[in-house]
């Protein structure tokens, strides 16, 4: 790992400012790492452990210079379901494989394939976390009891209904009351963290008028430690890994993509540019390191980071001092910590949820009344009402189904022959018609990819308009951009189909990309490569200089200019009309 430039020219002033800004995320940090862990349905010390320790790790090992990592809201559901499902010995082992498939992503250089996930995928699933992580915490809010945790959305809902008659009016005041002093706050304080004085202030409320009356965290979960936890290495098997494979890839998945996207906001805000590989490779390792002390998974949070910035951070150093800063809250405040509400949390909560549901995003995708409408609805409905897994899995495949149909869509094959009355000459498709089209010369422009998905339609387009005994084929693939092994199969069989009635391919402008795909395959071989040409022009003369010269005579169709002198022509070929078709643009 090289630091050049991380700390290039640090003085003084860089580390006041990196400690002001460490010290206002470190006070953020705190709420919302205790919050995240109690939604996930883990204890609360666990997210101020993956506070402390991601967040160092991170800092020190990513690709951002500003990134503040750390227990994040879009990880709720997936640490929930596999709590609920696996246990949380098993969440640590899922959590300590996902750090390792994210340093993989990392040293193969995968990280720029993060970004070629579609944006309606992302929206979806995001504003559906939203949608959980809100309505887990109705029960909290209302004091609820005896409630019983279910992994899925509707029995959760199901749940709350059943139990309304349990509603708590004072955890309803007390949440009321921090969620009022988080906007006052936010309006009239905004370098304030909201988040912590709602906190601070509607827990001393409820300690003083409220005692007994409100579940706390420590009535509910225990007190929280005033030390890290020992450490300890899961016992991992075989068939551990087996089976939560698919929950360490999901984990990997979306962390690569929050820290991703924070890094990028990060790069927007401060001017910087981000290492994404090696942003991976640090994520990854503080993924495998928090589980060895019990922390949950984490990643890049935008919003702490955000601040990070606006706090006016200059190095990774305040990402450092954030831990350390949560670190000596731990040590002395955790009595004071075990005293908090879960009323409190709840609001704290919902408004991350309202932050990270990019409802104008939701709202602007679904308006366009388009294909990726359709992809964000999917995604979203599935997240809410299956899960993340499926979620994705399906939104992906249902984005590749979609783009393939687009890009089939994009294929054009045409039938062209010479317009004299163009300039130069241009091949257009209009020119031909069933009085007007050579017997022997088959000219096709090709248009778009040649894929798996648009393939047949090429070869189709060819064989339902080529002549039955064609002399000549020549395609013009200066507009084809790239092809597969797929779309050189179906091209193969044209060469074959004019081979075995004694024609030829010739093939004009073709890209690199497909020209490699053609030697790769050894169609260019087939085809031969004297039958490659730069100009369309070159490739009509050479066409023209194979005709079946008796075939010619008499033809009425004078498809090319030639064709006059060719339907008269004796056995003399020196009778042979030509033009410089070699420098025309055709």
């Amino acid at each position: 790992m090289k630091w050049t430039g991380r700390f290039e020219g640090y003085n003084k002033s860089m580390l006041r400012k990196d400690l002001i800004s460490g010290l206002i995320v470190g006070i953020i940090a705190i709420p919302l790492g205790m919050a995240f862990a109690i939604a996930a349905g883990v204890n609360p010390e666990y997210g101020i452990y993956t506070t402390i320790i991601a967040g160092i790790i991170i800092s020190l090992f990513g690709g951002s210079k500003f990134q503040i990592g750390g227990p994040t809201g879009a990880f709720i559901p997936i640490i929930f379901a596999i709590v609920i499902q696996y246990g949380y010995e098993n969440l640590l082992i899922a959590g300590f494989m996902a750090g390792m498939i994210l340093v993989l992503m990392g040293l193969f250089r995968l990280g720029a394939l993060i970004k070629f996930i579609p944006k309606p995928v992302t929206i979806g699933f995001t504003a559906g976390i939203a949608v959980i992580i809100f309505t887990g915490q109705i029960a909290n809010l209302l004091g609820l009891t005896e409630l019983k945790s279910h992994e899925n959305f509707l029995p959760n809902m199901k749940e709350i209904v059943m139990h309304i008659t349990t509603i708590n009016v004072y955890s309803v005041l007390t949440a009321v009351l921090c969620f009022v002093v988080i906007l006052l706050t936010s309006k009239f304080l905004p370098r304030v963290p909201g988040s912590l004085v709602g906190l601070v202030i509607s827990s001393v409320v409820a300690a003083l008028f409220f005692e007994g009356q409100v579940a706390t965290i420590e009535s509910s979960f225990g007190a929280i430690p005033s030390a890290l936890p020992q450490f300890h290495i899961p016992q991992i098997t075989w068939a551990t890994v087996q089976n939560l494979i698919g929950p360490a890839c999901i984990i990997a998945v979306l962390g690569s993509i929050e820290s991703l996207l924070s890094a990028v906001v990060a790069d927007g805000m401060s001017g910087s540019r981000h290492n994404s590989n090696r942003e991976l490779i640090g994520q990854g390792i503080a993924n495998m390191v928090t589980p060895l002390f019990g922390g949950i998974p984490a990643t890049g949070a935008i919003a702490r980071t955000a601040t990070n910035i606006k706090s006016g951070a200059v190095s990774p150093l305040s990402g450092i001092i954030h831990g350390v800063v949560v670190f000596l809250v731990l040590i002395l405040f955790s009595p004071y910590a075990s005293q908090i509400p879960l009323a409190s949390m709840a609001p704290i909560l919902m408004l991350v949820a309202w932050n990270m549901s990019e409802r104008k995003e939701f709202m602007h995708v679904l308006r366009t009344r388009t294909s990726d409408s359709l992809i964000l609805l999917v995604t979203f409905f599935l997240t809410v009402f299956t899960d993340l897994t499926t979620a994705v899995e399906i939104g992906l495949v249902l984005a590749i189904i979609i783009f393939v149909k687009r890009m089939s869509e994009v294929m054009a094959v045409t039938k062209v022959l010479p317009d004299p009355n163009a300039v130069d000459e241009h091949l257009k498709g209009h020119m031909v018609t069933e009085s007007h089209d050579c017997p022997q010369i088959n000219i096709y422009s090709i248009e778009g990819p040649l894929f798996f998905g648009a393939a047949s339609l090429f070869a189709k387009s060819i064989m339902d308009t080529i002549h039955i005994e064609p002399k000549i084929v020549l395609l013009r693939m200066s507009k084809v951009p790239f092809m597969d092994t797929t779309g050189a199969s179906q091209l193969a069989s044209i060469v074959k189909y004019a081979e075995v009635n004694e024609g030829q391919v010739i093939v004009s402008g073709i890209q690199s990309q497909p020209l490699d795909v053609l030697r790769k395959t050894r169609l260019s071989e087939l085809i031969g490569e004297e039958h490659f040409f730069v100009h369309t022009g070159e490739a009509i003369e050479h066409a023209l200089h194979q005709l079946d010269r008796n075939q010619c005579l008499n033809c009425k169709h004078f498809a090319f200019r030639e064709c006059s002198a060719l339907s008269n022509v004796t056995d003399n070929p020196k009778g042979v009309h030509t033009i410089d078709l070699v420098n025309s643009p055709v």
